[in-house]
């Protein structure tokens, strides 16, 4: 039987896990964690929405053949010439290799970005991010300093929006609790391009700037953020605001392992990859979501979003099934089932199959997309677990 090795357990290479084990074929993941998180929703408990406990499933919980192994681990390089990666434990060697290592933070070199602001990356720094704004309204009568109220989010895009949308919900709710003057609370979204969310139409972009703005965040778009000093930003303009909470949501580029593999990459350090997922340097080598360079329809590569990484890591777990199987090899076609962008609990803008919705009707795609991906990890019983788990949680 082939060995095979898949690296990360985000949305990708969760999909190829699923699909492999389905196969009954066995493989070995190696993931940071032994949970998987949602990626696409930590706005929701970094902005005090719920608990932590709703955004991650055990990796045990969704791979229960005494086939899947899991190893809890580090990946420190892939060396693709020798069929090996090295660990934490170790190397690993492989006949065939699922590439899903996410993406690492995009700084597009301002000074100080990546020494001072904060990330939503993964639970962890999701709950830096909650900790972080929780403390500043805590200590504020401390020393009355007016910047401990001013949260900057840096980057209009899905994540930066959706984190703004939560935040300016909940911010009410800890000025209440902590005593502070709501009228001295700022969230400002900061955006060198012209407007936010450039994925959607312009319909779509003015529901959600006119949603942000009655919220009370106040949105600056067509403005670079030129340097990053401790709890401090320096705009383009020659503004310079003071913030005691900075945070970056303003780009994604590929896990530097890629390129350091000597694999061809695109200028975000991007694997190139051919019709079938496969690298265009090694054909045993599949890679999939943040870290594969996948032209699309429209000539440019696919966005790092969850939805292309999962049927991504469908798709190579289906080719690797034909290789065993002695059968031809499918290509990869994307299905774009739209976006959508949670503004706050009952609020939100998107396009589902060609179809807009704005409004409460956004906000409940938006939850039932979360049910359907749970079922897409493990049919009713994952969706009755983690109920269940919750419920627990809450008795």
């Amino acid at each position: 039987m082939a060995n095979i090795v898949i690296l990360g357990a985000g949305y990708g290479g969760m999909a190829a896990a699923v699909e492999l084990e389905k196969s009954g074929l066995p493989f070995t993941l190696v993931n940071k964690h032994d949970y998987h998180y949602f990626t696409t929703l930590l706005h929701e408990p970094a902005g005090g929405r719920n608990e932590f406990e709703q955004y991650y499933v055990n990796l045990h919980d969704v791979l229960r053949r005494e086939s899947s192994l899991v190893q809890k681990g580090m990946v420190k390089e892939l060396r693709p010439k020798e069929n090996k990666v090295v660990t934490e434990q170790g190397e690993l060697s492989y006949d065939y290799l699922v590439v899903a290592l996410g993406n690492a933070p995009e700084f597009f070199g301002i000074p100080g970005m990546k020494e001072h602001a904060l990330l939503l990356r993964s639970l962890e720094t999701a709950q830096q991010i909650h900790d972080h704004v929780e403390r500043a309204f805590a200590s504020y009568h401390q020393d009355q300093d007016e910047s401990k109220l001013r949260i900057l989010v840096g980057g209009a895009g899905l994540t930066g929006v959706e984190l703004c949308g939560e935040l300016a919900e909940w911010l009410p709710e800890l000025a209440g609790q902590y005593g502070v003057p709501f009228s001295k609370i700022e969230l400002i979204n900061i955006e060198a391009a012209p407007t936010i969310l450039p994925m959607l139409s312009d319909e779509l972009r003015e529901a959600a700037e006119s949603a942000l703005r009655k919220k009370g965040v106040k949105l600056l778009t067509g403005v670079a953020i030129t340097k990053v000093n401790r709890d401090q930003v320096e705009l383009k303009t020659g503004e310079v605001i003071d913030a005691k909470t900075i945070i970056w949501t303003g780009g994604v580029r590929a896990n530097p392992l890629i390129a350091e593999a000597g694999l061809q990459t695109d200028p975000r350090g991007r694997a190139m990859v051919n019709e079938y997922l496969q690298s265009v340097d090694f054909s045993n080598v599949f890679v999939i979501g943040d870290s594969a360079s996948f032209t699309g329809e429209d000539g440019r590569p696919l966005p790092p979003t969850g939805q292309a990484a999962a049927q991504m890591g469908d798709h190579a777990a289906q080719n690797l099934t034909h290789i065993l199987q002695g059968r031809p090899l499918e290509p990869f076609r994307f299905v774009n089932m739209g976006t959508l962008a949670s503004i706050g609990h009952e609020f939100g803008v998107g396009s589902v199959k060609g179809l807009n919705a704005v409004g409460v009707p956004a906000s409940l795609m938006k939850e039932a997309s979360k049910v359907k991906y749970l079922w897409s990890l493990g049919g009713l019983r994952m969706v009755s677990l983690k109920r269940g788990q919750l419920k627990r949680k809450g008795s």
